[in-house]
């Protein structure tokens, strides 16, 4: 049995464990549709707070999903140049 824990369960964690700012995909249906919005869309938010079921971001918007992504700058040499 895999015990890793991931997507909105593993942000509820990171939430009750004090991180304070995660950058997370979201959705209102599921964990995977947050990922599959990814592919043409920006559906990203800061989640802050989780309460009465509902992921909340830093503008105090909820989502039932939110899974955590990474977000970075990209590199010279990741780009080709």
């Amino acid at each position: 049995m895999d015990k890793r824990v991931i997507g909105s369960q593993l942000t509820r964690l990171m939430l009750e464990n004090g991180h304070q700012e995660i950058w997370c995909a979201v959705s209102d249906v599921s964990d995977e549709d947050a990922m599959e919005d990814q592919v043409g869309n920006d559906f990203t938010a800061c989640i802050v707070d989780f309460r009465d079921g509902q992921f909340y971001c830093t503008a105090d918007n909820g989502w039932f999903h939110a899974v955590p992504i990474e977000v970075r700058a990209l590199t010279q040499s990741e780009v080709g140049f």
